[in-house]
Parts: structure tokens; C-alpha cells; sequence
């Protein structure tokens, strides 16, 4: 019987909702599943025949460790997403290539190690004027760290914000905050071997002058949506790029996206690596991961 593994990390194990809802199903359907830690050195990967990320949250604090992990796994196991798609999706500069594709993303630009930070925002102000307030964050992270949102008049707080992270070898992205995620939240779209599954509404985590809200410890901020048509389309078009790329398409994708100021769907991410499929808001969807899972085998 073909072994699976489903990867989280050490420290996020107790974290990751999905687990015991995949075990579950795999248990449903036959299949012999286990949850190890990508950071378990005590594991041998040869013994499971497909390899499934699933909530390894802490490869942010070590990319170069966790993709030298990743290509190991490979080399021996059947690795989920595959090894392309990860080493691509780790970072978000991945945003600047789906734009280049035609992709609609929440405008985005980064600041590079070697950039002085205030001159670069002062740019990026310059350039979006009617933008009242604007978000700093990490081009390598996980969920919201180190991100915080700013008025236009923070200039200096965060410019220093920038600083810090250049200051550690990471690249700072800004995007203006659109302010119809105060309203309407984002929207996610969860997606299997291409066919869409479930979608979900994720309230805002961004408060000013606070650090960012963790959906995972507050109450009513995932909850289960049928998503428009137009949303629908903006993620079909989104997998059409990796197809043209020559990703192919993956077992699992999570499509978040949010509204401008004209009402028209934005790409904010494309999760391919370690998204939290928010399985306990759609009471079939573990089946049909598993199910889809199962194909692949």
C-alpha cells in the first residue's frame, strides 16, 4: 500500500486544523497517512511514496534549508506541490511574474536589500498618490509576520520598518491597502488538481498602529462563501498561467483575492506551498483532497 506523508513542522504541528480531518479521510478511503515535520531529521523520506506540504509555517525563517530539504525529498518521494512550483512560490516575487502574465495583482513593488529604504517609499507614494494608506511586509513570509499596515503621514515609521527587514537580507514588498477587506474581507478560493473545491471569506487582520490579527486564534474570521462569477474567472485565469509556464497544475492551490476601488477582483496571493485549505469550513472538502490525492497515487 502506497505510504503518505503530510508535512507540517515542528513548531506548528498543534497548529494546522486540516491534519486530522486528512487523516480522517485517508483512514475513510484505505490509505496509510502519517504527519512527520519537514524538521524531523529523525525521518527517512524513502519510506513513503508521496510527500505533501502541509503547514511547514517556519520555512520563512530558513528558506535556503527548507528548499535544500525540499529537492532531498524528490529526489526520493513523489513531493507535493512539485519542487518547481515551490521553489517559484516561496517568495512573492512570484506577483511580478503573474503581472507580466496579465494577472490583475494588488499593485505591488518591492524594495531590494541593497535599496535605501525611504527614498524607495517615497517612490512608491509618489507613484499610487491616491493611496491613503499602504501595507510593509516581508517578500518571503508566512500568513501576516512582520507585516503592518500604515497611513500615508508614516513615512518615517515605515521607512524604519522597511530598514529592518533589508537590515536581515529579505526584500520588502508595498502594496497600497484596499479598503474593501474592512468590508467585504478577502476571498479565498481553494482549488484541487484544478477544480475548484470551496471558497471562504477571510475578515481583515490588518488593524493600524497594531500588530496584524491571527485568523487562527479569532473567532468568526473564516466562514464558508459561494464566490462570484467574476472571481471564479480571475482564478481560472490565474491556473492558465501556470500552465503556459509549465508548472502544470497542482494538487492543491489557494487563490486569495480582494477588491479594488472599483469593485474588480485582485490577485493578493497565489498559495502553492503551505496554505491552510480551511477544511473544517467545508465538511466535504478532506474527502475530495484525499480523494484527488488518492488519483495521483
Amino acid at each position: 500500500m502506497p505510504r503518505i506523508a503530510f508535512v507540517t513542522a515542528i513548531a506548528s504541528a498543534a497548529l494546522d486544523d486540516d491534519l486530522p480531518l486528512l487523516l480522517a479521510a485517508c483512514e475513510r478511503l484505505g490509505l496509510c497517512a502519517e504527519v512527520r515535520a519537514w524538521d524531523d531529521f529523525t525521518v527517512s523520506w524513502a519510506r513513503y511514496d508521496v510527500v505533501v506540504l502541509r503547514s511547514a509555517w517556519d520555512y520563512h525563517t530558513r528558506l535556503p534549508e527548507f528548499l535544500r530539504w525540499c529537492e532531498r525529498v524528490d529526489r526520493v518521494a513523489r513531493l507535493h506541490n512539485p519542487l518547481p512550483i515551490l521553489r517559484w512560490n516561496t517568495d512573492k516575487h512570484y506577483l511580478a511574474d503573474l503581472e507580466a502574465a496579465g494577472i490583475p495583482v494588488v499593485p505591488t513593488r518591492f524594495v531590494e536589500p541593497e535599496a535605501d529604504p525611504l527614498p524607495a517609499l517615497q517612490a512608491f507614494l509618489a507613484e499610487l498618490p491616491d493611496t491613503v494608506e499602504y501595507v510593509v511586509k516581508p517578500a518571503v513570509s508566512v500568513g501576516s509576520r512582520d507585516t503592518q499596515r500604515y497611513r500615508r503621514e508614516q513615512e518615517f515609521a515605515a521607512a524604519n520598518h522597511i530598514g529592518r527587514l533589508l537590515d536581515t537580507g529579505r526584500s520588502a514588498m508595498l502594496q497600497p491597502y484596499l479598503h474593501a477587506v474592512d468590508t467585504q474581507g478577502e476571498t479565498a478560493l481553494l482549488y484541487f488538481d484544478g477544480r475548484f473545491s470551496h471558497a471562504l471569506r477571510k475578515a481583515a487582520l490588518l488593524r493600524p498602529n497594531e500588530p496584524p490579527l491571527d485568523h487562527l486564534r479569532l473567532p468568526n474570521a473564516i466562514a464558508g462563501r459561494e464566490p462570484d462569477a467574476d472571481e471564479l474567472q480571475m482564478a481560472e485565469a490565474v491556473l492558465g498561467v501556470l500552465l503556459a509556464r509549465g508548472d502544470g497544475i497542482p494538487l492543491y492551490a489557494r487563490i486569495d483575492l480582494i477588491r479594488d476601488s472599483h469593485g474588480q477582483p485582485r490577485l493578493l496571493e497565489l498559495e502553492l506551498a503551505e496554505p491552510s485549505l480551511f477544511l473544517t469550513s467545508a465538511p466535504a472538502a478532506a474527502e475530495r483532497f484525499v480523494e484527488v490525492l488518492q488519483k495521483a497515487l
